[in-house]
């Protein structure tokens, strides 16, 4: 289980957690509180409504870190209670449940009984929030900074296909630990690159094809290893330059589905290592001959 804090503005991987499968506190909500230590005042934590409960926010807000979330599924929205901010806006008090197994008695004891939380329902969809000044951030904001939680989607899978972390090939954990940890660092480095390119250009990072900047850079990584003197400097502002161009086409509100449209090929899976299977497929040979 990995689960990760990721920068809006440039898609960076700022921290991220690890865990087993299977056992207690290795489930996502577990590993983020890991995580939030690493946050800092003022930060806004866009996750998806697995996180929309009431721990998450009253940590969340205890650190003075703000949160919009979707509102959880099993949650009840009733826009006729608390207090009216604008059509289907409204605040409302959270009551603090009953204490969870993975929480001490004197952390639950200095949780606040009551939530001061902000539900909004626009697009179709109900978001919940700590920004609770209406004044300063009105709903289309909420949603239009809501709407770009997608980056995060767009950004694990550059981890796991652009960069091939997709399949990983160690087999003990603590080579898997660092594997990933390799992975990650590579990652963030090309956004760095995409930065660097970035202010040259005066354009956001997020404006620049990730793909195209790995791509890019293997094409000159070669010149690049061999070069010396001016000719560094030279190389350089030439990648920097191209990367610069690699501009995305403007796309709001883009989705996609979780689908394949390629099928898998119907071959049996390898349980074994491959010198094991070619001797028993030698032997079958043999057998038949």
């Amino acid at each position: 289980m990995l689960v990760a804090v990721i920068s809006l503005s440039t898609g960076a991987v700022l921290a991220w957690a690890l865990g087993p499968c299977r056992g207690k506190h290795t489930g996502e909500q577990a590993l983020f509180r890991q995580l939030m230590p690493r946050l800092d005042f003022g930060d806004i934590i866009l996750a998806d409504r697995y996180h929309c409960n009431y721990f998450t926010a009253a940590l969340l807000m205890a650190q003075g870190v703000d949160l919009v979330t979707r509102q959880h599924q099993r949650r009840i929205t009733d826009f006729r209670r608390g207090r009216r901010l604008g059509r289907r806006d409204h605040l409302v008090d959270w009551i603090r449940p009953q204490r969870p197994a993975w929480m001490d008695a004197e952390t639950y004891a200095a949780m606040p009984e009551r939530l001061l939380m902000r539900e909004t329902d626009i697009g179709g969809r109900v978001l919940v929030t700590t920004l609770n000044d209406a004044k300063s951030v009105s709903a289309k904001d909420i949603d239009a900074l809501y709407g770009r939680r997608w980056q995060v989607e767009v950004d694990l899978r550059s981890i796991k296909a652009e960069m091939g972390m997709d399949i990983l090939r160690t087999q003990s954990a603590p080579m898997v630990d660092k594997e990933i940890a390799v992975y990650l660092l590579a990652y963030n480095l090309v956004c760095a690159l995409m930065v660097r390119a970035a202010a040259g250009v005066g354009v956001a990072p997020r404006s620049l094809s990730f793909k195209g900047t790995v791509q890019l850079y293997l094409a000159f990584v070669q010149q690049l290893r061999f070069a010396i003197g001016a000719s560094v400097r030279i190389m350089t502002a030439h990648l920097l330059g191209g990367i610069g161009s690699l501009r995305l086409p403007v796309r709001p509100g883009r989705v996609e589905p979780h689908a394949i449209r390629r099928r898998p090929k119907n071959h049996q899976l390898l349980t074994v290592p491959r010198p094991v299977a070619r001797d028993n497929i030698r032997q079958s040979r043999e057998k038949m001959a």
